[in-house]
């Protein structure tokens, strides 16, 4: 079933009570449903990513984006904001979970939520949906070909990414994991080292790698874009989402 939803730029109170801009999609022909805190890529606030929370609000679910680059640069393309964010090593990690504390409050103070939210990121955002699943009370969490989650930034990156791996006991929300075999971050070998850190904590989760597929597989925009991998991608969120957040 395909859901009448509304879309909105807004802004909500993230890490230490700043107002950030957001994008929210909700679905206007339910009573209840569950909310999704979405977690764009390292590009950005963008254009695509808004396609994925419409997506997530025609299939029943309400769904919000802070944009994390808006302290750095409010009012700015989303390839100039993710420049500026870039020069500055990236979104801390403390930050980002305190942005989607208060995602998620926004997204439970909606008169029709069910109070269930999970995340969904891509790219550095399925790293950081990791973490917040680690650090925060979310009902099931979506990484969407995460790197840096078993590894550190090298020199050579711009980044200040560390690790997160070592979080993997606070994590206790069931876990859905998307990956491209031909990606190489992360790579294979990455992907491995997660899943055992997982299976030796004990964690609920399943793991889908496609063949034929690298990174930003479900990005439309990109040469990436695995329509294959994409769409059978898509019916395991859905029913993932179904069994854990109604």
């Amino acid at each position: 079933m395909t859901h009448n939803l509304r879309a909105d730029t807004i802004t909500f109170k993230g890490d230490g009570g700043d107002e950030i801009e957001g994008y929210l999609a909700v679905p206007t022909d339910v009573e209840h449903h569950g909310s999704i805190v979405v977690i764009h890529h390292l590009p950005g606030y963008d254009e695509p990513t808004k396609e994925f929370a419409r997506r997530f609000a025609a299939n029943g679910y309400a769904a919000l984006m802070p944009n994390l680059y808006h302290r750095e640069a409010p009012g700015a393309s989303s390839d100039d904001a993710a420049a500026t964010a870039r020069s500055q090593g990236g979104v801390p990690d403390v930050r980002l979970v305190g942005d989607v504390v208060g995602a998620m409050a926004h997204l439970k103070s909606l008169p029709t939520s069910n109070g269930k939210v999970a995340s969904i990121g891509y790219c550095s955002g399925g790293r950081q949906s990791f973490l917040a699943g680690c650090r925060l009370p979310l009902d099931a969490v979506i990484v969407c070909y995460g790197g840096f989650i078993t590894i550190d930034t090298p020199p050579e990156i711009p980044f200040n990414f560390k690790a997160v791996i070592n979080e993997v006991d606070g994590l206790s929300a069931p876990l859905l994991g998307f990956f491209g075999a031909d990606d190489q971050n992360p790579s294979p070998e990455q992907m491995r080292t997660f899943e055992d850190a997982l299976t030796k904590a004990g964690k609920e989760f399943t793991f889908r790698t496609f063949e034929g597929a690298g990174h930003a597989f479900f990005a439309t925009d990109r040469p990436a874009y695995r329509p294959e991998a994409a769409t059978e991608g898509w019916r395991d969120v859905f029913t993932f989402l179904a069994r854990t957040i109604g």
